[in-house]
């Protein structure tokens, strides 16, 4: 049950969808790594997630459009992904709006983007950057990383197709990210996960809100208010709440996007306490700025018809 008031409309900014009989997931059907994925064990996901699952997850909320991002589906099949979409959305009605993939780093980038841009609904790519595995390694200037001239060529090319770029990074790649964001000022640019502030010990939601309001200062980037879990510990609604009211102190409500993760999120909480603590965050806000957040900034990023 919900222990506050509903918002009037919601947009998902953020979900993915799979069918392991559709496509190859390596990452659920044979490369399963509960050590490297970073809530640790997912064997509860590895099964079919489609329109009829996320339905019933969502039942009570009202859900107007939804914005799925790419599901890591084996890279040869992305442009199979976003077809599939494409072929969901006709059938259901879900999702509104692709965020495909793309390798910023491969010599044949262009025409990747121009064959996923081909697509009606794709308004953006998501492209991880290479990170390093901690706070105190570094993997800068590597292939692949927000330093390689190469895959930031491939970036660069987002805005010759209209897209652009979900960026998902840990914390302590918000600064690196917000040197990329300085390279790209027309380039819009959403933020992953409130930047996944992993370490909740003080220095750590320093260092986290340091990186924040570095990637802050530049105005083509917003930030989506999902993915809180943490990794062996249970879901702190007080403490996720001052993350989301300290990361609209920082972006603005102007910049700000609800979104679930879905399934993904389902680890860690169930979907009434994720709005339950998302309407806490955003309390002291205005109808009006809380609608933004809940629904008009998606639909304006993603440019979705509702």
């Amino acid at each position: 049950m919900h222990s506050k008031p509903l918002p009037n409309a919601i947009v998902d900014a953020h979900h993915h969808l799979w069918r392991l009989d559709q496509g190859h997931y390596p990452w659920l059907q044979d490369e399963y790594d509960a050590n490297a994925f970073f809530l640790g064990d997912y064997a509860r996901m590895c099964h079919d997630f489609g329109p009829p699952e996320y339905r019933r997850r969502t039942q009570s909320l009202p859900i107007r459009a939804t914005v799925h991002v790419e599901a890591e589906r084996a890279r040869d099949e992305a442009l199979a992904e976003t077809a599939w979409l494409h072929e969901l959305n006709s059938q259901t009605g879900m999702p509104n709006a692709v965020v495909a993939y793309a390798d910023f780093g491969s010599p044949d980038v262009a025409s990747a983007l121009e064959q996923q841009s081909a697509y009606p609904l794709v308004r953006g790519i998501r492209c991880k950057p290479k990170t390093s595995a901690s706070p105190t390694s570094s993997v800068r200037n590597q292939p692949g990383t927000m330093q390689d001239e190469r895959w930031l060529r491939g970036l660069a090319l987002l805005e010759r197709y209209g897209l652009s770029w979900d960026l998902r990074v840990p914390f302590w790649h918000l600064s690196e990210a917000a040197d990329v964001a300085a390279q790209f000022p027309s380039l819009p640019i959403v933020l992953n996960h409130l930047g996944l502030p992993w370490d909740r010990s003080e220095e750590g939601i320093a260092a986290w809100r340091r990186g924040m309001e570095a990637l802050a200062r530049h105005e083509q980037v917003y930030v989506k208010l999902s993915e809180m879990g943490l990794r062996d510990a249970a879901w702190n609604t007080a403490e996720n709440a001052r993350l989301i009211r300290d990361t609209v102190s920082i972006f603005g409500w102007q910049r700000c996007m609800f979104a679930s993760n879905l399934p993904v999120s389902g680890l860690n909480v169930d979907m009434p306490t994720l709005i339950d603590t998302v309407s806490l965050g955003v309390e002291d806000l205005s109808e009006a700025q809380k609608q933004a957040i809940w629904h008009d900034n998606a639909v304006r990023f993603y440019r979705i018809a509702v």
